[in-house]
């Protein structure tokens, strides 16, 4: 009888620790490949975030702002060119000519760049087609109105023709270049929320994969204890502590991953989008003013024009050309004593309204005070015009003496391009530091659960050798 209970009892305690070897092994194997394929997939999230979605939503923006500023310098270049020459401005001419030259080869790159990332995309692909046989039209009409300009007698054709392409770039260029912008977009939008419901999904896996691993060790332990009459079992205790820490860096190195790639996302490029949208915006209002100098016919349409991308900008309900800076000064002083107290809307209260980085605020707030300069600009040229100062509201307008608006404008496009580097550069490190967790972490995660395999295997191998 006792005899027979030795034998059970000698067939049935190696079984069960090989089950529970087996099960550990299978559980770690299984985490071990859940944080590789998660890590893997991450990799390729970040190597999408940094290669393609942002540069396709990036090129699409700066193809809005080109468009924009060639026209404006064609604009300029046929107001600077004064009578077939004669008269010229030659400072702002030459400027111009090289500025109109920059914008063009911009939007050729730009134009090539987005029909590589529209591939895949039927309504994109077709959106890039008909923007480049449109830009292939303007430029023709651009063409034709500085042709028809350097001839005497030629301002009424040039400005003909500077209308129609003008016409052009309103009605098709720019609301195509705008669809492709918020197309881009989207498109990234919807890749990062899937991305960030991935990552949390996997974050749980792991976390109850670990679990139950970590709760199969424990049953060994006790296992091991109440058989074997020891305590511990210093190799499957090693094993527990190496599988704990694993867990502990595949949830930090997925909960990392998200943080970084919120950041990326929500903090850094929704700025990013916001002045690059702020910047076109900008441009196309800078433009209207050389319209309304060029084309004394339709001088309140571009006024109007103005006026609407100022209040795009800095938006102010009500507002006219009249009362606009009074009203501008007046909410922002309000705003400077209290920052939750913001009584305009646009583009620059959405950058003011996710404000996240070291001396982003500062640099958003130069933004808009040498905004509120530029518009005082706005507001001279008009008044030298009605008074009769044509010539003087030209130079004032063009020229790039200090104090000038085009001085004046650039100072408030420096100040953007200071809070867009800020959101730019922390866009970079996000990304960095979103790879960086990746290499450093998942190399230990992964050596570690190797490691606890071993060790299990070890730790049980004396004890098995005792049934032989």
């Amino acid at each position: 009888m006792q005899a027979a209970l030795r034998r059970r009892y000698r067939a049935t305690v190696p079984t069960r620790l090989r089950l529970l070897r087996a099960a550990t092994v299978l559980l770690t194997g299984a985490l071990a490949v859940l944080l590789l394929v998660a890590g893997l997939t991450t990799l390729g999230t970040w190597g999408g975030v940094a290669d393609r979605d942002a540069p396709r939503t990036t090129s699409a923006a700066d193809l809005d702002l080109a468009l924009n500023d060639m026209d404006a310098q064609a604009a300029n270049i046929l107001l600077a060119n004064g009578d077939a020459g004669q008269g010229r401005l030659k400072t702002p001419y030459e400027k111009a000519v090289g500025f109109y030259g920059d914008a063009r080869r911009r939007i050729g790159h730009d134009l090539r760049t987005l029909a590589v990332a529209a591939q895949g995309s039927r309504a994109d692909e077709k959106t890039v087609e008909t923007l480049t046989d449109d830009f292939a039209e303007y430029q023709e009409l651009i063409g034709r109105a500085l042709a028809n300009d350097d001839h005497h007698g030629g301002r009424p054709a040039a400005l003909t023709d500077y209308r129609r392409a003008t016409g052009l770039l309103r009605t098709r260029l720019l609301p195509a270049a705008r669809t492709l912008v918020s197309s881009n977009d989207a498109a990234f939008d919807a890749a990062y929320s899937s991305a960030r419901h991935t990552l949390a999904t996997r974050l749980d896996a792991v976390l109850a994969l670990g679990a139950l691993l970590l709760a199969v060790l424990g049953v060994l332990q006790w296992y091991l204890a109440r058989r074997f009459r020891r305590i511990l079992n210093p190799g499957v205790l090693a094993a527990t502590f190496c599988t704990l820490f694993a867990v502990v860096l595949g949830a930090q190195l997925l909960s990392t991953s998200a943080e970084q790639l919120r950041v990326a996302r929500r903090d850094a490029f929704d700025s990013v989008v916001a002045l690059s949208r702020a910047r076109a915006v900008a441009y196309d209002a800078n433009a209207d003013e050389s319209r309304y100098l060029l084309d004394p016919q339709r001088r309140g349409q571009y006024a109007d024009a103005f006026l609407a991308k100022s209040q795009q900008l800095y938006g102010l309900k009500g507002a006219t050309l009249a009362t606009y800076d009074a009203r501008l000064a007046a909410t922002w002083q309000t705003y400077e004593g209290d920052h939750q107290d913001l009584r305009f809307t646009g583009e620059f209260r959405r950058e003011l309204d996710n404000i996240t980085f070291p001396g982003e605020r500062a640099a958003a707030e130069k933004t808009v005070e040498t905004y509120a300069v530029y518009q005082r600009d706005d507001r001279k040229i008009r008044a030298l015009l009605a008074a009769g100062k044509e010539r003087e509201a030209v130079e004032f307008c063009m020229g790039w003496q200090p104090g000038t608006s085009n001085t004046h404008f650039g100072a408030w496009m420096a100040a953007l391009d200071r809070v867009e580097g800020i959101n730019r550069a922390h866009f970079t490190s996000s990304v960095e530091d979103g790879r960086s967790a990746l290499g450093d972490l998942l190399p230990w995660a992964a050596g570690l659960l190797c490691v606890a395999m071993v060790l299990t295997a070890l730790g049980l191998r004396p004890r098995l050798a005792e049934f032989r």
